[in-house]
């Protein structure tokens, strides 16, 4: 298994930069954060709420009334396909959005002949969203892509490989056809050897879905915290999820979700649910975006800070906020390596670092702190 620090830490990309993507996003409530997870029991609503998450998003069997009391009953927000009985309760909050298939731009099982078809025709996809919007204006639709929108290559997009046009809204693409955008890959779990545990392929998918739609949609995405099936090499570390989740958001994201099922026989919907010490990981992370939901959906500031690392091969890429308790730099390292940051701040005297216990000093407009491979740090500078 390749996961020891010299191999992880062997491709050399990029320099440090500052985030800014801002598309405009359709918030209406700053307090909330959506953090979903995929297709889950709805009789599972009430504990998932308990560890942070506040959005299921897809529902075997459709939407009904015993799966939307319990979503209901827990506060917890549903996205699903558009069917009849969410057509005929319009009026309940607890459904956000509806959705499209998933992942429209792989190559398709035709279940006839056992054989693969092409990908979904964009055009299909934007048909399909003005049918649903025609049917229910008010609710934004959601469309999850595959990896492909960060691994350009990836062969299970079949004879659509490395057609990026079919995303993009300025081609007629997918992108076109919705309100929400998501996509998910899992560098962990995966085995091809261009992603394999290369974290950064997650926020590498955030900047080419705002790419794609020119800054013009909430961009979400999915992360992984279970290992998948058997013939995946291994489980992600807390602080591998940690890291995706926060690349994501560093990078712009609107929404995270969490991937939790396991294929390993026998097999376990909810298996994030069932491994204590990931779900408890994973509620320490969620709490913390909850509590910084209105800094997170506020608009990036420009100029207050940059951040230079002392190792070129780690770049540490940084967004910047503010509100009326102060500003904010979140900063991740963005490869297997270990780096000094240094932040120039044009203000300030003490950076709090959150969640860790500790503050620096800021002295003539800068400080320093050290990052280990893929490391997250969130700093409050009070004003």
């Amino acid at each position: 298994m390749k996961n020891n620090l010299s191999i992880l830490c062997s491709l050399l990309f990029f320099s440090a930069f500052s985030m800014g993507q801002d598309p405009g996003n359709i918030v209406k409530n700053a307090d909330f954060f959506p953090i979903a997870v995929w297709v889950q029991s709805p009789s599972n609503a009430a504990a998932y709420k308990a560890n942070g998450i506040n959005m299921f998003v897809g529902m075997w069997g459709g939407l009904d009334e015993g799966k939307l009391d319990n979503l209901r009953k827990a506060g917890v927000k549903v996205i699903c396909d558009q069917n009849a009985f969410g057509l005929n309760h319009l009026n309940d909050t607890s459904i956000y959005g509806w959705m499209h298939g998933d992942e429209p731009d792989n190559a398709q099982m035709n279940r006839t002949t056992k054989k693969y078809d092409p990908c979904v025709a964009p055009r299909i996809i934007i048909e399909s969203y003005n049918e649903i919007k025609k049917k229910d204006p008010s609710r934004p639709v959601y469309l999850n892509l595959g990896q492909g929108v960060s691994y350009i290559n990836y062969i299970g997009r079949g004879t659509c490989k490395g057609d990026i046009d079919k995303y993009k809204i300025s081609s007629g693409g997918y992108l076109k056809g919705c309100d929400i955008a998501s996509f998910d890959i899992y560098p962990v779990n995966n085995r091809d050897v261009e992603t394999q545990n290369n974290l950064w392929y997650v926020p590498k998918g955030i900047d080419s879905l705002f790419s794609w739609t020119n800054n013009s949609k909430p961009v979400w995405c999915w992360i992984e915290c279970t290992k998948i099936s058997e013939k995946n090499p291994r489980k992600p570390t807390t602080s591998e999820v940690k890291s995706e989740v926060w690349m994501a958001l560093i990078h712009g994201a609107n929404g995270v979700g969490y991937f939790c099922h396991s294929f390993i026989p026998p097999a376990d919907e909810a298996a994030l649910l069932h491994d204590n010490t990931m779900i408890q990981a994973v509620k320490a992370i969620n709490t913390q975006i909850t509590s910084l939901a209105p800094v997170l959906n506020s608009r990036n500031t420009e100029g207050y800070a940059v951040a230079t690392s002392s190792n070129s091969a780690v770049p540490v890429d940084i967004m910047t906020k503010k509100d009326g308790q102060g500003n904010y730099i979140f900063a991740v390292g963005m490869r297997c390596g270990f780096t000094t940051a240094t932040f120039s701040v044009t203000s300030g005297t003490i950076a709090e670092v959150l969640g860790e216990g500790r503050t620096i000093k800021i002295t003539e407009g800068k400080f320093a702190d050290e990052f280990s491979p893929y490391a997250v740090h969130l700093y409050k500078i009070t004003l």
